[in-house]
């Protein structure tokens, strides 16, 4: 077994959050062990005065800490899950998925207690083209404006007037001490989360068995099986973080349930669906629904979106 382990991480407070709750898990599992952390900018950190959607897919928060991996200056990187492409790069592989916090995306307003009480043409920020679309399916008066930054940066400007509400993920929320700014959890009838949204990934080299062997405790079966079939989706509809679809899967003995939309960024078209199977199946499952929902009219909108993006 190693006696030392080097964590790769961004250097957001969440970033900070996620890489400490992993380094003290292996302390615990591995007295002696020595774990030392890395921070490591990534693009999507560097660029905050431009839209997501206009600068990559999911890539943009990983690739760097991708290459420090395959370099062998760190020997993991623990990431949100939902922020990891639907592929991970040859040489690398995601050796554990922690157990689901909470899936769901919080309003949070100074001045409003609920998605309902919001005015007409109400300001509300996010930096996701997911949120936007279902958002603008239940409230097309909504004023959708873009929203980068981390957690506390988002949180600053909407006590500074910039908006009237913003949408986060509760996870980050809750990780952050931050429970308390939530007014509402939007309900998933209105709102489907992202991929793998409230798991934690924790990602190694292929060959650094070692490595993998001693995070296998991390491993949550459960969400790891619910994790691959809403990456199945995602793979099929060839999605990163800014393509306007959610899904979600649950899972309950040995049945799984998986649920997804496919939305345009108007909200004017929104294809949404679930299927049902054994927990096997789950990538079968999530590429069916993928299928399913792009023959419905989501291929047209994510090719539509394409070309809004290139022009």
């Amino acid at each position: 077994m190693k006696d030392q382990i080097i964590i790769g991480t961004r250097g957001s407070k969440l970033a900070f959050w996620q890489a400490d709750y992993v380094e003290q898990r292996l302390r615990e599992e591995y007295p002696g062990l020595q774990v030392t952390q890395k921070r490591i900018s990534t693009k999507g950190d560097r660029i905050l005065d431009v839209p997501l959607a206009k600068i990559g897919g999911k890539g943009l928060f990983t690739k760097e800490l991708e290459e420090e991996m395959l370099s062998g200056s760190i020997d993991l990187a623990v990431h949100s899950l939902k922020d990891m492409p639907a592929k991970v790069p040859d040489g690398l592989m995601i050796a554990a998925v922690t157990k689901r916090l909470d899936p769901g995306d919080a309003l949070v307003s100074n001045r409003f207690s609920s998605f309902s009480e919001l005015p007409q043409g109400a300001r509300v920020g996010t930096s996701s083209l997911r949120r936007r679309a279902q958002l603008l399916c239940a409230r097309p008066d909504l004023t959708m404006i873009d929203l980068r930054g981390n957690v506390n940066t988002r949180l600053r400007k909407l006590d500074e007037g910039e908006y009237d509400a913003i949408v986060l993920a509760v996870a980050g929320l809750k990780r952050l001490g931050f429970a308390d700014r939530i007014r509402e959890v939007l309900p998933q009838t209105m709102v489907l989360p992202a991929v793998g949204q409230g798991a934690l990934a924790i990602e190694t080299r292929a060959d650094d068995k070692e490595t993998r062997d001693m995070l296998a405790f991390l491993r949550d079966d459960e969400t790891i099986c619910c994790a691959e079939a809403e990456r199945s989706f995602l793979a099929r509809v060839e999605g990163g973080c800014q393509v306007p679809v959610g899904v979600y899967a649950t899972a309950e003995g040995d049945d799984l349930k998986v649920e997804a939309v496919i939305a345009s960024l108007d909200g004017r078209r929104s294809y949404r669906g679930t299927v049902n199977g054994a927990k096997a199946d789950a990538a079968k499952l999530g590429k069916g629904l993928a299928e399913k929902l792009l023959n419905e009219g989501g291929a047209k909108i994510l090719q539509e979106l394409g070309l809004l993006l290139e022009s």
